[in-house]
């Protein structure tokens, strides 16, 4: 495929860091295969962190092509964008088209990243995730990388204000090794263990993260490291009412 959207994209996006001086710091890029395909299954807690997941596969020389919601690739703006970058819409009244399109693209070799808890976090902690990010890993026979990123949510996530020129924040990316599920793998319990994965290193993410909230900003840190973002079953029930609203 001829990529003459995805590039300018990127060092755009990277000329915006530079100028507001996000201390962009990405590790464990070691860990994310130089050739062949490869699913990138990373947290999700802001509405930019596709951006920041495609950024952490740079390093290798890497282009991921993401799976999105349709209604992305129908927008005015960013339809034209995810379109000339690969991207790959999902339909979810017609999901195992994009899941069928995911899994060719890993067996051409392509890198795919996946949001597997779906929705974003508003808790700042891993939700439960969905199993697709292994199913098609152990289809196309390719290794699952975990990815989680941290900081991202300080410039714009659900139910907060866009603040997508506040300058000096920091945001940590780090991937880590990965696993090569099969079809003989139970995949509900694999996909625990990439839970279990993703989880770990954003518990490493928060911890060595060198910025703490000032008292009324603690929104971005998550309940049980004293912030007053709700806690997962608080934010189960505010993703529940949404749904029903």
């Amino acid at each position: 495929m001829a990529e003459i959207v995805y590039p300018p994209v990127i060092l755009a996006a990277k000329a915006m860091f530079r100028v507001l001086d996000n201390r962009l710091r990405v590790t464990g890029t070691e860990h994310i295969p130089r050739t062949g395909g490869a699913v990138i299954a990373c947290n999700h807690v802001s509405y930019l962190d596709f951006i920041f997941c495609g950024l952490g596969a740079q390093p290798a020389k890497r282009l991921v092509r993401f799976m999105a919601k349709k209604e992305v690739f129908d927008n005015k703006i960013a339809g034209p964008l995810m379109r000339g970058m690969h991207h790959i819409p999902v339909d979810r009244a017609a999901g195992r088209d994009s899941y069928d399109e995911a899994v060719r693209r890993l067996r051409a070799g392509e890198v795919v990243g996946v949001f597997p808890e779906a929705t974003i976090s508003r808790s700042f902690t891993v939700k439960p995730i969905k199993s697709g990010a292994v199913r098609m890993a152990a289809e196309a026979g390719v290794p699952v990388v975990p990815m989680s990123l941290w900081g991202t949510h300080r410039l714009w996530t659900k139910g907060r204000p866009k603040t997508l020129t506040k300058r000096h924040v920091p945001i940590h990316i780090h991937a880590g090794e990965p696993f090569w599920p099969t079809p003989q793998d139970d995949p509900e319990a694999l996909t625990e263990d990439l839970r279990t994965r993703m989880s770990a290193i954003l518990d490493d993410l928060q911890a060595g993260y060198p910025e703490q909230p000032v008292a009324d900003e603690r929104w971005w840190l998550p309940a049980h490291l004293g912030g007053t973002a709700p806690t997962p079953d608080e934010a189960a029930a505010l993703d529940s009412q949404s749904k029903g609203g």
